[in-house]
């Protein structure tokens, strides 16, 4: 049964939001008193539960809940003179327009809206479960790290499959265009990516896509993949990089 509720002893306030997300959902709510065990509660399925400062999704195998994840490592490491090699794809000057079409729980949205004074990131997420709880972490989060406090500031999340959203938008509606699918070959030792496993959306990115992915692009699309996946064998790209110890790789089609 997937349901929505409060935790323990909620303030007003809590109960006012969990009542309006079962109405926008049209799901039941039910009152944490009547369900003290959610794990039994929920079964196979799984529940929302409005917390002080955040909504986190419970089942059986954990917890979803917003964080910044790996975006404040990947900063951090920027700021040390390490190479980023997604940052390094984009090239960014500060004002470009980014479409994020598989956001995730936006690691790089974040990471790529640090690089923005000017600009903005509208993301994609399909699986309502992660766009719920991270539409609430990027109104409610707050980091002690300014830059990504004023990060998603710059990001605008949007429920919905990316291959529906990319046939309604006028060509040239963005300057870069990203894409990052689930793994072929999942990492399962990253412990930031498990939670979302569950919910998320595993559609494959096909030709087509990527013709619509340029055709909404003004300057580049930028596709990410493993190394043993079939991105980068079934999709010609200008040029990829990426980091041999992760084996994650990047491939850049500039807009011609």
């Amino acid at each position: 049964m997937i349901f929505v509720t409060t935790s323990h002893k909620p303030a007003k306030e809590q109960v006012l939001k969990a009542l309006a997300l079962s109405q926008e959902l049209n799901l039941p709510y039910i009152s944490r008193r009547k369900c003290p065990n959610l794990l039994e509660a929920v079964g196979d399925d799984y529940c929302y539960v409005v917390e002080t400062d955040r909504i986190v999704v419970k089942y059986r195998g954990g917890s979803l809940f917003f964080h910044p994840s790996t975006a404040k490592v990947r900063m951090r490491n920027i700021k040390k003179g390490l190479k980023d090699h997604l940052i390094e794809c984009l090239q960014l000057e500060g004002d470009e327009l980014i479409l994020d079409t598989t956001f995730g729980l936006g690691a790089e949205a974040i990471l790529m809206a640090g690089f923005l004074k000017e600009g903005k990131v509208v993301g994609l997420e399909a699986s309502t479960p992660i766009y719920i709880v991270v539409r609430e972490g990027l109104k409610s989060y707050r980091d002690k790290e300014d830059w990504v406090n004023a990060a998603m500031k710059k990001i605008e999340i949007i429920n919905v499959d990316f291959k529906r959203y990319l046939s309604q938008c006028p060509d040239g509606s963005f300057d870069i265009v990203y894409c990052d699918p689930m793994f072929e070959n999942p990492v399962y030792e990253s412990s930031s990516m498990n939670p979302l496993r569950p919910f998320a959306v595993y559609d494959s990115v096909t030709d087509q896509d990527v013709k619509e992915m340029l055709r909404v692009a003004r300057k580049k699309v930028v596709l990410k993949a493993h190394a043993l996946d079939s991105m980068f064998e079934r999709i010609k790209v200008d040029r990829i990089t990426g980091s041999r110890k992760s084996q994650v790789l990047y491939g850049v089609i500039e807009k011609r």
